[in-house]
């Protein structure tokens, strides 16, 4: 089932932090994670905690559940909009601290986690990953395309009426971001419908991929939809898009925002589409926002983001413009 791919968790309440921590320990047992990983998974929950609370007014933390092809881990995200910190790379060392305490924190969630990244600006607050892997030594990803997703469900709702879904074959990557009209059960519906046809079309097409869709979803209250597909032979991204999914290409020098063809798939689409084609060496990256993220987005406010993990730069997306009245999804997938 498509849905969301992470949960919010509100960590400004001291009184809540157990409960996160329990609901946390859940869903990873759910997951299949193995009982050693999610004692220490504890333990970077009370970490990330117990950091928000000193340091910001307004921490949220995303957790994620991902089966990686039978080998599951569980991604944290710690946001915060706090003072930040100058020089992240020292606050890691163990002893250093700003608030007269052991200084062990940061230490201690980079050694329990198997993927561990802190990225922060004085002023602009603090971004935390943290990877846990049920088998740590399945962490090793040789994907010439890396693929990253934030999906929250409008807060308030059970599901999520955004969804994120993706196929790959020896020639090609091909994804889809779908945003199904309003939100709640019925959204959820049409994407996950939407999500069955675009599994089962046999071609790479984005364009012929959506017009597949829009005969397999008539029954449902409709979505907008894009699709961007990764050709691994001819090193080119193409895309096309029905509705207000945003879709942007860009590169260490170059940047174009792909443009949609208007309608509501499932409704009403153009008769005429065209696939619409990026050179991977121009654009090695490409970003989706459903409507739940504000589309201005300025990527020079995140300095030497290159260097840090796709899931970081998500966070950072979705921590300046997520609109918290709707589902909000990230998408990002980038050429090694």
């Amino acid at each position: 089932m498509v849905d969301a791919t992470h949960i919010s968790f509100a960590a400004d309440d001291r009184s809540y932090f157990s409960l996160i921590k329990k609901e946390i320990h859940r869903l990873a047992t759910e997951a299949g994670i193995n009982a050693n990983r999610i004692n220490e998974l504890d333990l970077i929950v009370a970490e990330m905690t117990s950091n928000l609370y000193k340091y910001s007014d307004d921490g949220e933390i995303l957790m994620g559940t991902f089966a990686n092809g039978g080998s599951p881990y569980v991604e944290l995200i710690s946001i915060d909009n706090g003072p930040g910190m100058a020089n992240p790379a020292r606050m890691m060392v163990d002893g250093v601290s700003t608030t007269k305490t052991l200084g062990h924190g940061l230490g201690s969630m980079k050694r329990l986690s198997d993927i561990f990244e802190l990225y922060s600006q004085p002023g602009w607050g603090t971004i935390v990953l943290s990877r846990v892997y049920s088998d740590p030594e399945k962490v090793k990803v040789s994907d010439e395309v890396i693929m990253r997703s934030i999906v929250v469900s409008k807060p308030g709702e059970k599901t999520s009426g955004d969804g994120f879904v993706y196929k790959k074959n020896d020639k090609y990557l091909k994804m889809m971001l779908a945003d199904g009209l309003g939100h709640g059960p019925e959204a959820n519906k049409a994407i996950n419908e939407a999500a069955a046809a675009f599994k089962v079309f046999p071609d790479y097409s984005p364009t012929e991929t959506l017009r597949f869709i829009h005969g397999n979803i008539k029954k449902t209250r409709g979505a907008v939809i894009n699709i961007v597909g990764y050709n691994f032979g001819e090193k080119k991204w193409s895309s096309a898009g029905i509705g207000n999914i945003a879709a942007r290409m860009f590169g260490p020098v170059n940047f174009k925002n792909h443009m949609s063809y208007n309608g509501i798939v499932g409704h009403n689409i153009p008769n005429t589409m065209n696939d619409q084609q990026y050179p991977a060496d121009e654009f090695n990256q490409v970003m989706l926002c459903s409507d739940g993220i504000k589309t201005r987005i300025d990527m020079a406010k995140y300095p030497l983001m290159y260097k840090y993990d796709l899931s970081v730069l998500a966070a950072a997306i979705y921590k300046d413009h997520a609109r918290k009245n709707d589902d909000m999804s990230v998408i990002i997938a980038k050429v090694k």
